[in-house]
């Protein structure tokens, strides 16, 4: 073959490859991270009477004073920032932020240490992982305990996408240990490594004659970064289909949520409930909702790193 066939060979392999891995956005309504609604709340005098700007994924806006917040201008977007009043004190926690990196615009997403001190009557810290997700926190947060419980988890959704595409970036402490820290009891450091995780899980939900709520998992994208990572634009997490539990790339922490790791949702008389997966469904099954999440961590509630952070935008369903 002379130089221009072995050329134009070349070429149409790099099409075809192109073409292969190119699919078809559809965006998550404000998925860009462009729009920022601000929050200001003052906390209660006796830790100090700071005033913190809590952050929401929303149309631009602001607001003032000690409020419950629900979502806004048809956002799908919740994220761990929230205003809690705890036996009448109020305090702030900020863990998500708008940040720009690289000229673009991105939530950050940020493991903290939330510390309450009020001399000689509270002393206490929290560890808070930033997250981001579709659905709702219920607030004002009234205790520390249950976190899943103040959370509505996915929203409504029937295509099958073949991945989650978004933009992201990792800052990732060379550190092999977590604290946990629920503000009860002092601090714990524990051993193994943190990570951030970004996940899309599709489920078929039903209700059963007593409120309950129940799914099976038709579609699972879930992965962890254990190290930093520089911007990185247009990653596809494939979304894979039925039971995965026997093939080669599948993690523990792909498998099924029920039990004390179920996340809640609302049924249809309003009550937040647990939606535990009974099962997995079969490969070519329709969903009902879809749970997308972004966070620093990837432990259970109240354990992390302090400065893991994670950045992302730009997500949308691939097809």
């Amino acid at each position: 073959m002379n130089i221009t066939g072995r050329f134009l060979s070349a070429a149409l392999l790099l099409i075809v490859a192109v073409s292969a891995s190119a699919l078809r956005l559809e965006p998550i309504k404000f998925g860009n991270m462009q729009s920022w609604y601000k929050r200001t709340v003052s906390e209660s005098a006796i830790i100090g009477g700071a005033t913190k700007t809590l952050y929401e994924i929303a149309p631009a806006g602001s607001t003032t004073g000690n409020k419950a917040y629900k979502n806004l201008g048809g956002s799908p977007w919740a994220t761990s920032n929230v205003y809690a009043k705890v036996s009448g004190v109020v305090k702030g926690s900020c863990a998500v932020e708008p940040a720009t990196v690289n000229g673009q615009k991105m939530a950050k997403v940020q493991a903290k240490m939330e510390h309450v001190k009020a001399l000689g009557i509270i002393n206490m810290d929290v560890m808070v992982a930033g997250t981001i997700f579709l659905g709702e926190i219920v607030e004002p947060i009234t205790s520390t305990k249950g976190p899943f419980a103040k959370m509505s988890m996915g929203m409504p959704y029937t295509k099958r996408p073949k991945a989650l595409v978004f933009d992201y970036k990792v800052d990732m402490p060379n550190v092999n240990t977590r604290v946990k820290s629920t503000g009860i009891g002092g601090k714990k450091t524990l051993q193994g490594r943190d990570q951030a995780e970004v996940y899309v899980l599709l489920q078929k939900r039903w209700e059963d004659a007593n409120g309950g709520l129940h799914a099976q998992r038709v579609g699972t994208g879930r992965e962890r970064y254990s190290k930093s990572i520089g911007l990185t634009k247009g990653h596809q997490l494939t979304i894979h289909y039925g039971d995965i539990t026997k093939q080669p790339f599948y993690k523990s922490y792909m498998g099924l949520l029920n039990g004390d790791k179920a996340y809640y949702a609302r049924n249809s008389k309003g009550k937040l409930v647990p939606v535990q997966e009974e099962g997995w469904a079969p490969a070519d099954a329709q969903p009902t909702h879809v749970l997308v999440m972004a966070s620093s961590s990837c432990g259970e509630p109240y354990v992390g790193t302090e400065g893991i952070t994670l950045y992302v935008s730009n997500f949308a369903f691939g097809f």
